[in-house]
């Protein structure tokens, strides 16, 4: 079978009904993973972030003179410190920034840069920004880490599949609603159809039926949040994260994206909104999880595909290069690592990057997981300081 296949019979085509927590906590729990409980989250901001209205360099006066459009006043930046703060929409990462939970890692980008969104994009979840990949960083990563088939070592929450997460084996699936899988498998009689994909996937469905014990004893160890998620996609998709890391899946990476970031008109109100919507919903599942006392084994990584550009279009930014990447939990120190950025050596009105984004990679390889990065092609060296 191939993989594209089971991914669109599993994840998209079924809406996402098939495969889910029950059937999640029934597979995962093997010992086929790297020890310990320690996982990555990952929020991929489709579109292009712009960084500079993020993570704002607000006492810099070039910032001020290249945006008369779009800059945030500097009376409404929030938890400013030496020269940086928040933009006003990130109250969430800003209070986790103040607890000493959230790094933030300034300039980040790689040589070369390539301005296409579907072309970085692709660099970035490949880790490979001279070749074309047909797998992922992770997923190479997991190949590795897999002693067996783990079709759960990975779980990717979204509508479509993540370059990021595919290897040679399938150590993945794609939902988009983890919800009521019992009241959606189809064929419960086991009787085969002429279809042997289909059949495949039926039969782990069936096995789902075959380990309800296991299942309900996975299922309520996950105690319901006493915090409300604020009701918005990635909110919800954050919840169910949550939910699966409470009940003890032994998966290593969640993946999940929101799109939007592509702000070329209307900025101010679009990029405002789309903040608002991640930094809500990632302080719920801090919050979350931080009640659960979970956040030291959980570590999320906030990216998007490049930055915008310095100087304002009048109406918004078009593609730029470097922005920050934002690291929550799993212990991180709670700095702030990389230089202000530089407004006055630009390139061809674009930031010069300061960190690669593959020594960031390495860095949550070698910490979270003891993983030598070069096993899978990623020879920059560990960026030091976040752990």
């Amino acid at each position: 079978m191939h993989r594209r296949n089971f991914f669109k019979l599993t994840g998209t085509c079924t809406g996402g009904l098939l495969l889910l927590p029950d059937f999640l906590y029934s597979y995962a729990l093997q010992e086929n993973l790297t020890p310990g409980d320690s996982c990555l989250v990952f929020i991929q901001l489709n579109g292009g972030n712009d960084g500079l209205n993020t993570f704002i360099p607000y006492q810099d006066e070039l910032y001020y003179k290249y945006r008369p459009a779009i800059a945030i006043n500097k009376n409404d930046i929030i938890a400013g410190h030496n020269g940086m703060g928040f933009h006003p929409a990130l109250k969430g990462l800003a209070d986790i920034q103040q607890k000493g939970d959230l790094t933030v890692i300034q300039n980040v980008g790689y040589p070369e840069p390539n301005r296409s969104h579907f072309r970085s994009q692709e660099i970035w979840v490949t880790a490979a920004p001279n070749e074309y990949l047909s797998n992922g960083w992770l997923g190479r990563f997991l190949d590795l880490q897999c002693d067996a088939h783990n079709p759960t070592a990975s779980i990717n929450i979204d509508n479509t599949d993540t370059l990021a997460l595919r290897g040679n084996e399938l150590n993945t699936i794609t939902i988009n609603n983890p919800v009521g899988i019992k009241n959606n498998i189809e064929n419960k009689t086991g009787i085969l159809s002429q279809n042997p994909q289909l059949d495949f996937v039926r039969k782990l469905s069936n096995s789902v039926n075959e380990s309800a014990d296991k299942i309900k004893t996975a299922l309520n160890k996950a105690k319901p949040a006493d915090i409300s998620y604020p009701k918005s996609q990635t909110s919800k998709k954050m919840e169910w994260i949550a939910g699966l890391i409470k009940g003890g899946l032994n998966s290593k990476v969640y993946y999940t994206s929101l799109s939007g970031f592509d702000t070329h008109e209307g900025q101010l109100n679009k990029h405002k909104s789309k903040l608002a919507e991640v930094s809500d919903a990632v302080h719920a599942f801090y919050t979350d999880l931080k009640a659960a006392k979970k956040m030291d084994e959980v570590t999320v990584v906030i990216f998007s595909e490049f930055g915008r550009r310095v100087q304002d279009n009048g109406h918004g930014t078009d593609h730029g290069t470097a922005a920050p990447m934002f690291i929550i939990g799993g212990k991180n120190k709670g700095k702030v690592i990389g230089k202000n950025p530089d407004l006055v050596n630009l390139d061809h009105g674009d930031l010069i990057h300061e960190h690669d984004f593959r020594s960031v990679y390495a860095a949550l390889l070698k910490d979270k997981f003891s993983f030598d990065p070069k096993q899978i092609g990623i020879n920059n060296a560990a960026l030091t300081g976040i752990f």
